[in-house]
C-alpha cells in the first residue's frame, strides 16, 4: 500500500508521505475491506492493523535520530487528520500514542531508554498508551492510590487502573503513581514510568475488558499493576512531576482537533453530497432553508477547527511547556468535542432513518465522538475551569465587564471587536456552577474566533470566517440569554408523593 519510492517515509516531503498515507487508508478501508462493516465487530482484524502499521504513520512523532519524521505538530495533526476522515477510532489510536506516549517520551525519558523503544515502534510497529484513571478516582488525578517503593535498583508499582485506550493492545505503557513513604504515605507529587510489556516483570495484567458503546475499534478495560522497572524506566521532570502532567496533558488536549479536523470534513462533505442528492416533492434538501442552516453551522465547525489546528501548531510542540496554558488547552479540547457530538447528530438527522446504523459513519459518529465529551477532563468540568481562569483574571485586574476584559486580552482581543454588543455584560463574585459553565462556553467561543480571526488574517477562506463568526455569535447571544435566566431549579430528594399521573385520571 506504502509508496514504492527508494526513498524511506522518513525523507519523503510531509505532503507525499500525507498523500501516500490517504491513499493507502482509502484502499485499506474502502476497497480492501469495508470499513461501515469492520465497524460492526470490536477491534481490527491483525492484517489490518499490520498493513495499517507498515505506512509508519507515528514515526510523525519520533525524533529522526531515532529514524523518525520528527516531533511536528503539523506532521501530528496531518495523520491524525488523515486517520479520522476514515475512521474515529483509528484517529484515537494514533493520538493516543502520539500526544499520551510519543510526545511525553520524547521530551521527559532518560537518553539510555529511547533507542530501544523508538527501535521497537519503527521497526516493529509498536504502540504505547498512558495510565493515569482509576476506579475510585477518574478526574480527580491527584488523589490516586497508584503507589511506588524503592526495590533495591529497581522500583516496585502497584495499583489499579480503568479506562485505558489500548488495554491489552499496548506494548508500552506511561504509568502515573504516587510515591510511598516507610509509613506507608503517598507523596503529594506525581510521577510516571514506563512499563515494558515485553519484559516478565513489567507485564500488566488486564482484569476485565469493557464492553465500550462506541470506539468498538480500541479495547478498554480495568488494569491491575504490580511491576519492577528500573531507574532508567522514571521520566525526568525538569521540575515537578504535577507541572509535567500537566504539561502532557494540556499538549494532548492541544490535539483533539487533529482528530476532530478529518472526522468535521466527512461528515461536512457526505452530508452536503446527500442533501444536494436526496430529492423531497419538487427540490432537493440543499434547497431547504433549515438545511442550510444545519449545514452552515457543520462549516462553521470546521473552521473553527481548522483555525485550531493552526493555532495547536504554534503553540503546542515538546519545545514549549504549557503546564500554565490551561485555559487555551481546555477551549480546544472542550469546544471542538461539542462540535463532534453536534455535527454527527446533524448529519444523522439529515440522513433520515439510514443514518441511524453502526454501519453507516454519521450513526456510527455519534457513538464514537460522544466520549471525547468524557474523557481528559468532562467538557462541564473544563468549561468550568475556563470560567475560574477569566474571573481570577478580571478580578486581578479589577474590571467586572466581559467585553472591556477580552478587549485587554491579546487572546481575545480581535474576537471582542467583532462581538461587542453580545459580550456587553457584568460578572462579579461567585457564580453559581451552571452559571459558570455558561461563561465558560461564551468564553471558549470567544478565543475560538479570535483563533479564526488569526487564520483569516493568514489568508483563509473569507466566506467560511464570515459565517462562522455569524453562528458563533448566535451562539454567544442564547449563552448569554441563558446564563442570566437560570432559576435556580433543584431536584427532589423525594419526589414521589403524588406524582404518579393515573391517581388523576
Amino acid at each position: 500500500m506504502s509508496s514504492t519510492s527508494s526513498v524511506s517515509s522518513n525523507e519523503l516531503p510531509f505532503g507525499q508521505f500525507l498523500r501516500n498515507f490517504e491513499n493507502s487508508l482509502d484502499t485499506i478501508f474502502n476497497k480492501t475491506a469495508d470499513i461501515n462493516q469492520l465497524s460492526l465487530s470490536r477491534g481490527l482484524p491483525a492484517h489490518i492493523w499490520k498493513e495499517i502499521m507498515a505506512l509508519k504513520p507515528l514515526s510523525v512523532a519520533i525524533p529522526q535520530a531515532y529514524g523518525g519524521r520528527g516531533v511536528s505538530v503539523k506532521e501530528c495533526l496531518g495523520i491524525l487528520s488523515a486517520a479520522s476522515y476514515q475512521s474515529l477510532p483509528l484517529s484515537l489510536t494514533f493520538g493516543i500514542n502520539i500526544a499520551l506516549f510519543l510526545e511525553p517520551f520524547a521530551k521527559y525519558a532518560t537518553e539510555d531508554l529511547k533507542p530501544e523503544v523508538y527501535k521497537n515502534f519503527m521497526e516493529n510497529g509498536a504502540m504505547g498508551g498512558l495510565m493515569i484513571t482509576e476506579p475510585g478516582y477518574g478526574s480527580d488525578a491527584l488523589n490516586m492510590k497508584t503507589s511506588h517503593t524503592r526495590a533495591g535498583d529497581d522500583y516496585h508499582i502497584q495499583g489499579l487502573k480503568h479506562w485505558q485506550g489500548l488495554t491489552g493492545m499496548a506494548d508500552y505503557w506511561l504509568i502515573t503513581c504516587r510515591g510511598q513513604n516507610e509509613k506507608g504515605e503517598l507523596s503529594r507529587d506525581i510521577d510516571f514510568f514506563v512499563a515494558d510489556e515485553s519484559k516478565e516483570q513489567q507485564k500488566i495484567k488486564v482484569l476485565e475488558y469493557y464492553d465500550n458503546a462506541g470506539l468498538y475499534m480500541i479495547p478498554y478495560g480495568k488494569n491491575e499493576i504490580n511491576i519492577r522497572v528500573p531507574e532508567k524506566n522514571k521520566l525526568q521532570p525538569p521540575s515537578t512531576g504535577l507541572k509535567m502532567m500537566l504539561d502532557i496533558l494540556h499538549r494532548s488536549r492541544m490535539q483533539f482537533p487533529g482528530m476532530a479536523m478529518g472526522f468535521l470534513r466527512r461528515l461536512m462533505e457526505d452530508a452536503i453530497a446527500h442533501c444536494q442528492h436526496r430529492v423531497v416533492g419538487n427540490t432537493n434538501l440543499f434547497a431547504m432553508d433549515q438545511v442550510q442552516y444545519q449545514l452552515s453551522r457543520m462549516q462553521s465547525s470546521f473552521t473553527i477547527c481548522s483555525a485550531m489546528c493552526a493555532k495547536s501548531v504554534k503553540i503546542s510542540g515538546i519545545d514549549h511547556e504549557l503546564a500554565t496554558s490551561g485555559l487555551k488547552a481546555n477551549v480546544m479540547k472542550a469546544l471542538v468535542t461539542d462540535l463532534m457530538q453536534d455535527a454527527a447528530q446533524t448529519y444523522v438527522q439529515l440522513s433520515g432513518a439510514k443514518g441511524y446504523r453502526i454501519s453507516h459513519i454519521g450513526g456510527r459518529g455519534i457513538m464514537d465522538s460522544r466520549p471525547f465529551r468524557i474523557f481528559e477532563g468532562s467538557n462541564e468540568m473544563l468549561y468550568t475551569q475556563i470560567s475560574d481562569m477569566i474571573l481570577r483574571e478580571m478580578r486581578k485586574s479589577k474590571i467586572n465587564d466581559i467585553a472591556t476584559f477580552a478587549a485587554g486580552k491579546e487572546a481575545t482581543k480581535m474576537a471582542a471587536d467583532v462581538f461587542k454588543k453580545e459580550l456587553n455584560f457584568s460578572v462579579s463574585g461567585t457564580l453559581p456552577q451552571r452559571q459558570s459553565i455558561d461563561l465558560g462556553k461564551i468564553m471558549a467561543r470567544v478565543l475560538a474566533i479570535n483563533f479564526v480571526l488569526e487564520l483569516h488574517n493568514d489568508g483563509f477562506n473569507r466566506e467560511l470566517t464570515d459565517n462562522c463568526i455569524e453562528v458563533m455569535r448566535e451562539e454567544i447571544s442564547i449563552l448569554r440569554h441563558t446564563m442570566h435566566n437560570h432559576t435556580g431549579t433543584r431536584a427532589l430528594d423525594d419526589y414521589q408523593d403524588k406524582s404518579n399521573w393515573m391517581d388523576f385520571v
